[in-house]
Parts: structure tokens; sequence; C-alpha cells
């Protein structure tokens, strides 16, 4: 009796810090949106304006590395359902990352194509592109392990734990890199730095921040809460 009881209580769908995820995670959307939105003119891929396209970039590494990535590492605690349904919706959210990720990765590189800038010169793009690599790596070896064809109980037990801890640790990558890289529009816009835009784009790193750690700290004390 007593074992189901607390099966029950790791299976609900709510915490004190899953819910400060959700919040710091829908903050930071729309911290990031109001930027690109009210202060950066927009975002447009197909645009003939080349900071609308850029600024499709950041919005959609954020939407898919760490936001719809955070919310697929927590399905397993929000998604009221059995077992193999919130493995398979895990699979999808980073699925779903992967492809917003590459359309993200696709603006930049159209940007930088449309203004005669070198890719990947700094830090931020080195961060950026190793954590996608390893992103899709992650994701790949978990689907084979986890999903199809499936490794033996011995090995999906023996490579749970790893897999757990190279999906925290590319969340914070990722947040690294997004880190980064507001820093790196904020050193180009100079003098314009300053004031509303220069809180709001601080507000949206911490947010972003606050997420990713509400995130992990959601995993980590998930048998408890």
């Amino acid at each position: 009796m007593d074992t189901n009881t607390r099966r029950v209580v790791i299976g609900r769908p709510t915490s004190g810090l899953t819910v400060g995820a959700h919040l710091f995670g829908i903050l930071s959307l729309i911290l990031l949106l109001f930027w690109l939105l009210h202060y950066r003119g927009g975002l447009e891929l197909d645009s003939d304006i080349s900071e609308r396209i850029f600024n499709v970039h950041p919005f959609m590494m954020f939407f898919g590395l760490i936001f719809i990535s955070g919310e697929g590492m927590m399905a397993y605690k929000t998604i009221a359902a059995d077992k193999p349904v919130q493995k398979f919706i895990h699979m999808l959210l980073f699925l779903t990352a992967i492809c917003v990720g590459i359309v993200g990765i696709n603006a930049v590189l159209k940007y930088h194509k449309k203004e005669n800038i070198e890719d990947f010169h700094s830090l931020h793009s080195w961060v950026g592109i190793s954590t996608f690599s390893l992103f899709i790596l992650q994701w790949l070896v978990g689907f084979v392990l986890f999903m199809f064809p499936k490794g033996s109980p011995r090995t999906r037990a023996r490579a749970l734990p790893w897999h757990v801890c190279g999906g925290r640790a590319l969340l914070y990558m990722a947040i690294c890199a997004a880190l980064t890289g507001l820093m790196e529009k904020a050193t180009l816009l100079g003098d314009k730095y300053y004031g509303n835009q220069a809180r709001t784009i601080n507000f949206t790193g911490l947010s972003i921040l606050l997420f990713g750690i509400f995130v992990d700290l959601s995993l980590v004390f998930a048998r408890y809460l």
C-alpha cells in the first residue's frame, strides 16, 4: 500500500518547482518576444530587412533548445499518462526542439550571408553549435536505447543516469549559449544598449537562467515531490 501511494505521489503532474519552471519559461518567452517585437523590429525569415531575419534565430533557439526541451525533461511529471505515453511525448518534444533549432540556425546563416559576416566566429556560436550537435546525438542515442530497437534492460538501466545527466548538462549549455548570445547582441548595440532595452535584455537572460534552474531542481527532487 505504501509503495503504491509513493508511486502516485511521484507521478503527480505538479509541484512547486515544476510550476515555477513553467512560469519562468513563459515569462522568458514573453520578454524575448517583447524585446524582438518592440525594440528589434519584429521577426520574419523571408524579410528583406536583415535584422528581422536575424531575430528569428534567438526566438527559435530559445523556444526549441531551452523551452521545449525543458518541458520535455519535465514530461514525466507534467503529463498524467502511462509511462510509455510519457516516454513518447518526451521523445517527440525533443524531436520538435531539434526541428525548431534547425530553423533558428538557418535564420542566422541566412543573416550572415546577407550581411557578409563570417559564420561561427564567436564564442557564442561555438558553444551553440556544439550544444546543438550534442543535442542531436543525445536524441539519437536515446531513441535507439529507449524507443527502437531498444537496448536490453541491463543496458537501459546503466545508460539511464548518463542520459538524464547528459540532458541536464545540455540544457545548461543551451542556456549558456543563449546568455552569451544576448550579451554579444547587447555589445553590438553599442550606445543603444541602455535604459529600458538593457533592462529587458537583462530580465530576459535572468528569466532564462531561472527557468533552467527550476527545471533542473524539479528533476533532482522528483522522487521527493
